[in-house]
Order: structure tokens, then C-alpha cells, then sequence
């Protein structure tokens, strides 16, 4: 079984169009919880309540990467996907870390990031500009199968 993690933007369903295109594959999939209030609070739920922002953040970025870090130690492939709207630092991280663990790392990102993203995708085994495209590759990883 082929063991595959998610990370990156949370506001599209980029992660359901890979999952439910590789249907019937044997790969098992995992991701960051991407319920932003939940992630967002996860620290202090657990931890106990904050006044100050910065230590309520802290403490659920802290426990975020506990989840990461075990998501991307498990994985052999690990997606990181970089979308339009938002600015994703974490995925910037999770990419790093990926390629230090020596993960093979797919980038999913709009050919606008192409020169921001440069030093990421240098680090990465395929650069995809589609959930389809990483399908494919994972197709192609798992049965050797070219797509049509």
C-alpha cells in the first residue's frame, strides 16, 4: 500500500478529486485537519485558553505539527498543493520538511507560482498543474499505467 499525505490549501476540494480519483488503487490517503476553526483552536481546546492572540495561535500551530510531522513521516508521497487566494507558509514548510525527510514530493500549483515557488519546486519529483495530473502520476507509480 502506497501511503500518500495532503498538505496545503484548504479551501478547495483539490484533495476529494485526487482521493476519489484514485479509487480503486491501493493507496491510503491522510491530511492536516482541514477545518479551519478546528486547526485554529485545536492548541487551546487541549491546552487551555489564551488572552493573548499570539499564544493562542502558538499553541495551535504547535499541536498542528504534531499531526504534520507524524502525516509526513508516515508517507511516501507527499502533495502539497499551493492555490490561488491564499498565501500558504505552512505549506512552504511542510514541502521542506518533506523533501529533508527525503519524501517523494509532488507540488500542485497554478503555473502563476511557477517563479515565486521556484526553490520549492526544485526540491520536488514532479511539479503538477492539476488534481487529475497527480492522479495520474500516482497511477502511473502504483501500476505503471500511462492515462488514454
Amino acid at each position: 500500500m502506497l501511503k500518500v499525505y495532503l498538505s496545503g490549501e484548504i479551501h478547495t476540494d483539490w484533495r476529494d478529486q485526487i482521493t476519489d480519483g484514485a479509487a480503486g488503487l491501493d493507496i491510503a490517503f491522510s491530511a492536516p485537519v482541514t477545518d479551519h476553526a478546528a486547526s485554529d483552536d485545536c492548541g487551546v481546546a487541549i491546552l487551555g485558553a489564551e488572552e493573548n492572540k499570539y499564544w493562542h495561535d502558538h499553541k495551535g500551530a504547535m499541536v498542528n505539527a504534531i499531526r504534520t510531522r507524524k502525516g509526513i513521516g508516515d508517507a511516501d508521497v507527499v502533495v502539497v498543493r499551493f492555490g490561488d487566494k491564499y498565501k500558504q507558509w505552512n505549506a512552504a514548510f511542510d514541502a521542506g520538511y518533506a523533501a529533508a525527510l527525503g519524501k517523494s514530493l509532488i507540488i500542485l500549483q497554478p503555473p502563476e507560482h511557477d517563479h515565486a515557488l521556484k526553490e520549492v519546486d526544485a526540491a520536488a519529483l514532479a511539479v503538477a498543474r492539476s488534481p487529475e495530473e497527480v492522479v495520474q502520476i500516482l497511477r502511473y507509480v502504483m501500476d505503471g499505467s500511462l492515462p488514454g
